[in-house]
C-alpha cells in the first residue's frame, strides 16, 4: 500500500502555512489546491500572470480563457488580481513567494533537481521552474518515487539536465516523506506512507538518507 496523488497532494498541503503566498506546479502539484487545510488561508500565484487562483470550476462553470501556467481551466477569487508575466516572475525573482510545491523527474541527495527537459524528447520549453527553485524561500517536490522502469528518482546524482543546484528543502513520494532542515545537512526520512516500511524505502532509494530519531 502507498499514497496515490490524491494522498501525496494532501501530504504537501499540510506544509501550507497561513498567509503564504504559494505557486504550484504542473501535474500532481495542481492537486494541492483541493487539499488546503482548514482554517489555513494562502494566496496561490501563477506565473502566467494571476495571483489568487480559485479551485478549479465544476463543469458549466468553465471559462477557457482563465487557466493556470499549465493550461488547467481554473476559477477566480474576489480577491484576484491579472498581470502580465513580468510582473508574475518579478514577484518570483524577488523572493515574494514563499513556497512551491513542483514535480520532479529526478531529484539528487544533495537538494539537485531535473525537471524541465529528457534529451532528445520534444518539450515545449523550460517554463518558470528555474526561476521558481532559485527565487523561491521552499521547495517541496512531488513525485512518484520510481520511474516506470522502476528505477529510483531520489539519486545520488542526478543524469538529467539541471533545473537547480542544491536547492529542494522536501521531497513527498507516494512511498514516504524525506526532508532537511537546511542546504548543508542531508536528507532525513520523516514519515513512510501506510503500509511502507523504512526497509521497502531503502530497497528503492540510491540516494543517501538518514532515518529521523
Amino acid at each position: 500500500m502507498s499514497w496515490d496523488r490524491n494522498q501525496m497532494a494532501a501530504r504537501a498541503a499540510k506544509e501550507l502555512q497561513d498567509g503564504f503566498y504559494v505557486n504550484l506546479g504542473i501535474g500532481i502539484p495542481t492537486l494541492v489546491a483541493n487539499h488546503i487545510p482548514e482554517g489555513v488561508e494562502v494566496t496561490l500565484q501563477s506565473e502566467n500572470g494571476m495571483l489568487g487562483i480559485g479551485p478549479f470550476p465544476y463543469e458549466g462553470e468553465i471559462d477557457a480563457d482563465l487557466i493556470n501556467a499549465g493550461k488547467q481551466t481554473i476559477s477566480e477569487l474576489d480577491s484576484s488580481s491579472y498581470f502580465g508575466s513580468a510582473e508574475s516572475f518579478a514577484m518570483i525573482r524577488g523572493g515574494h513567494i514563499d513556497l512551491t510545491v513542483l514535480g520532479a523527474m529526478e531529484v539528487a541527495q544533495n537538494g539537485d533537481i531535473a525537471n524541465w527537459m529528457i534529451p532528445g524528447k520534444m518539450i515545449k520549453g523550460m517554463g518558470g521552474a528555474m526561476d521558481l527553485v532559485a527565487g523561491v524561500k521552499k521547495i517541496i517536490v512531488v513525485m512518484d518515487h520510481c520511474a516506470r522502469d522502476g528505477s529510483p528518482k531520489f539519486i545520488p546524482e542526478c543524469s538529467l539536465p539541471l533545473t537547480g543546484i542544491n536547492v529542494v528543502d522536501m521531497i513527498i513520494t507516494d512511498m514516504c516523506v524525506f526532508h532537511r532542515v537546511d542546504h548543508d545537512g542531508p536528507f532525513k526520512l520523516i514519515e513512510l506512507a501506510p503500509g511502507v516500511s523504512a526497509q521497502d524505502v531503502a530497497s528503492n532509494t540510491t540516494g543517501h538518507f538518514l532515518l529521523a530519531e
